[in-house]
């Protein structure tokens, strides 16, 4: 960590509250006035305090945090100028919060704007009862979190065993002991230091066998949510290079696992009847770049993708957008055939993420047309049968990856 500020000379912490940042300066007072309200109303008899966790913003973001108005302290940490990075933010937090001997971590998103003081509570609490790592429960819009809906969530359970909801989402709980164990892995990838580090956090608690629970956080996620064939940005290629970079890593540990099973949920499901805001998504748009990347790409995707499965896809490719479909099935092997490249490909990595792109947007579109007159929880069911067909793909994997070995 290069900039500290420490105002309050906080020098031990039972619980920290931890807030990555970039350039959040409209934004992080919401979720830091919350966290404080949440530390004293839950947890007024444990030393706490509340980190920003920075990337050297310039709009601002830390005299926004520093100058809000909390009971409980502040600290404000970022690396230097001109090192990005969610991941980094997070490996200054990990290496913060064990000087100060937290017992709890709990990690909130700079730009939430549905957090309550029961967030704070429902993320910590569950790590005072002997669990190791806390994902969050929390109603989504359909359409919101394809990446999460459509890859994280469906490979992650199909992986290593476990029906963790949001691998990805953003606001999570973790021990000061889980937190050591992070900052002794290896596999520091330049993905995890931005936004790999979701899944990478994840994935290495299950392959550690930690104690994992999902808490309720009683309101919807409302955050700044984006058309996924609009503004993918590197989040895309950073996340799923991180799934099949531990994919490749943790091999003995998911060739093991055969089905899912559920974890534990803290709290529960009950809370205000509140809908999150629709995410509007252009399948136009998404059909369009499935069809240009056929055009650009289909040299390659005929190398990596297994002869049948290439012969679906271009069945696919050839429907109208008025009768799109793109099967969960078809979606499921072609994510394993990459992956596979991907384990046998090292030099031509970044290549064959960016030769996937077109094809989530194919499998997006399909999902956003299937579930578009549905409610959210009858999408959630499309989603869980999902997860099912990944499940079932797992000896396609298997055979797959071992043929290749």
């Amino acid at each position: 960590m290069d900039v500290v500020e420490n105002p309050h000379d906080v020098q031990s912490a039972d619980i920290v509250v931890g807030i990555p940042s970039y350039n959040e300066a409209k934004l992080i007072s919401y979720p830091a006035e919350k966290a404080s309200e949440g530390l004293v109303k839950y947890f007024g008899n444990k030393n706490s305090v509340i980190i920003n966790c920075d990337n050297h913003s310039t709009d601002g973001t830390r005299e926004a945090f520093m100058s809000t108005s909390t009971e409980v302290a502040k600290m404000y940490i970022s690396t230097s100028p001109g090192v990005k990075g969610k991941g980094n933010n997070f490996k200054n937090l990990f290496q913060k919060s064990c000087e100060l001997g937290a017992q709890a971590i709990v990690v909130v998103d700079a730009d939430l704007k549905s957090i309550t003081p029961r967030w704070i509570k429902n993320l910590g609490e569950p790590l005072f009862d002997d669990f190791e790592f806390v994902a969050p429960l929390y109603v989504r819009h359909q359409h919101d979190g394809t990446i999460t809906n459509n890859i994280a969530y469906p490979m992650t359970r199909s992986l290593y065993g476990r029906r963790v909801r949001q691998p990805i989402g953003g606001d999570f709980g973790f021990s000061g002991e889980l937190a050591e164990v992070y900052l002794k892995q290896e596999d520091w990838s330049n993905a995890v230091a931005e936004f790999g580090i979701d899944i990478w956090m994840t994935t290495t608690a299950m392959c550690h066998n930690k104690a994992i629970c999902q808490s309720y956080m009683g309101r919807p996620k409302v955050h700044k949510p984006k058309d996924p064939g609009e503004a993918l940005g590197p989040m895309f290629t950073q996340v799923v290079g991180t799934i099949f970079d531990m994919m490749v890593r943790n091999g003995p540990f998911w060739n093991e696992v055969r089905w899912s099973k559920p974890t534990a949920i803290y709290g529960f499901g009950l809370g205000e009847i509140e809908m999150p805001p629709a995410v509007d998504v252009n399948v136009e748009r998404l059909y369009d770049k499935l069809q240009a990347g056929f055009v650009e790409y289909q040299r390659t995707w005929k190398d990596v993708l297994s002869p049948n499965v290439f012969k679906k896809l271009s069945e696919v490719i050839a429907l109208p957008l008025a009768g799109f479909e793109f099967p969960a099935n078809l979606w499921a092997e072609i994510l394993i055939d990459f992956a596979v490249a991907y384990k046998n490909c090292v030099d031509s990595r970044p290549g064959l993420l960016n030769n996937l792109i077109p094809l989530y947007f194919g499998r997006t579109c399909s999902f956003v047309i299937e579930s578009e007159s549905m409610t959210i929880q009858q999408a959630e069911e499309l989603i869980e049968d999902q997860c099912g067909v990944f499940e079932s793909s797992k000896p396609y994997l298997l055979d797959r990856w071992m043929e290749t070995s």
